[in-house]
């Protein structure tokens, strides 16, 4: 099958990595999204098991067009009944990027008529529309005159990992927070440490990590389940493989934050997550921080906007740089911001500066390299 995961901007190539380590084929990175082949084995455990994917798309059509009737003709033309049952419900979601087609809402409302007309001729009535949870989700994507029918193996989109019981202010998406963890390189060979977790979600991402626990082990439902030639016997075998595969991980893996409220909202999100015992929250200031564990990777989501209570953003950032400095010698630190004049205030520089998206937000995902002394000092001990 040929088969399409969408994923945020700038980590397309982590995604075409993961799938590589699955065993996909044809791996093709595009916007947004990686094409790729394989079998109903990898359709079923690239839903389970990635973790920057939002959805696992099948194309079935594709063909150009230029108007709402040619739209409307084209999609009643496709065999839907070999999709779904008349007693089924659908749901449709449409992106358009074209001068054609300037609203998606109303692609998605033209290709909902054409697919329940198609039934009204064969059956003499229609299925329902279920936009939460329908036995048959279909993506329409139209550029410019090049329109793509695909099938949406997932259903809700996979950052809905089910752990989020609660959340705070502009909480970082799942995706994100997962492609960050793995933008690193971490090699999951020491503690992981989120010194400003807020609701947990990036200690959550990294923990699973560790532990190699597919992110979608506990959710119930995909769109696949639904499908006329879902093999319930298949995605046993799969799942079952996939809880095997989880395993100790003995380095520790550490979130802090001065919130009590933060606190307690990741605290609960943890448990959600299933990793009672296997990580740590504990309220306390950045400033006051010790270093748990000797060595190890800090990824940091701190603040972005302007003022932080009575504390300006600069002084913010300046105290970051100055106690990582201070106390994190031997530890390698990762920190994502959209405001670049604040991270200028770090006072250290980066190895490596990536670019993201936390939102509509185009963010720096910068790596700092933490040792005492100079740059060129550590450069002439390695040396030697």
């Amino acid at each position: 099958m040929k088969l399409i995961a969408k994923t945020m901007a700038g980590l397309e190539g982590v995604l075409a990595e993961e799938l590589r380590q699955l065993g996909a084929q044809n791996i093709e990175p595009l916007t947004r999204a990686v094409a790729f082949e394989g079998d109903k084995r990898l359709l079923y455990r690239a839903n389970l098991e990635l973790r920057t994917a939002l959805r696992v798309l099948l194309p079935i059509r594709a063909f150009q067009v230029r108007s709402e009737e040619g739209l409307y003709k084209m999609i009643r033309e496709i065999d839907w009944p070999k999709y779904m049952g008349v007693d089924g419900a659908l749901a449709v979601d449409a992106a358009t990027h074209s001068p054609y087609f300037k609203h998606s809402k109303y692609a998605a409302l033209k290709t909902k008529d054409a697919i329940v007309d198609r039934f009204r001729q064969e059956f003499g009535r229609r299925p329902n529309v279920d936009l939460d949870k329908p036995s048959l989700r279909i993506n329409i994507h139209i550029y410019n005159d090049e329109c793509t029918v695909a099938l949406d193996s997932s259903g809700m989109s996979l950052h809905k990992r089910g752990y989020r019981m609660e959340t705070l202010e502009a909480p970082i998406n799942e995706v994100l927070a997962a492609g960050m963890v793995l933008l690193t390189g971490w090699q999951r060979d020491c503690a992981f440490v989120d010194p400003m977790c807020g609701s947990g979600t990036i200690l959550i991402e990294a923990a699973t990590y560790a532990h190699n626990m597919a992110p979608q082990l506990h959710r119930q439902f995909f769109g696949f389940k639904s499908w006329k030639n879902y093999e319930p016997r298949l995605w046993d075998e799969v799942l079952a493989e996939a809880r095997d595969s989880v395993r100790p991980f003995e380095y520790g893996l550490f979130g802090y934050d001065k919130d009590f409220r933060a606190l307690k909202v990741a605290q609960q999100n943890c448990l959600a997550a299933h990793l009672e015992g296997r990580v740590s929250v504990e309220r306390k200031a950045f400033e006051k921080l010790e270093p748990p564990a000797q060595t190890g990777l800090i990824v940091m989501n701190p603040p972005y906007d302007e003022r932080i209570g009575n504390e300006d953003i600069g002084a913010f950032y300046k105290m970051i740089g100055d106690r990582l400095k201070q106390a994190f010698s031997g530890y390698q630190a990762w920190l994502i911001s959209s405001n670049l004049e604040a991270l200028k205030q770090i006072g250290l520089r980066p190895s490596r500066k990536l670019s993201l998206f936390n939102g509509a937000l185009e963010c720096k995902f910068q790596k700092y390299d933490l040792y005492e002394g100079s740059r060129k000092e550590k450069r002439q001990n390695d040396e030697s």
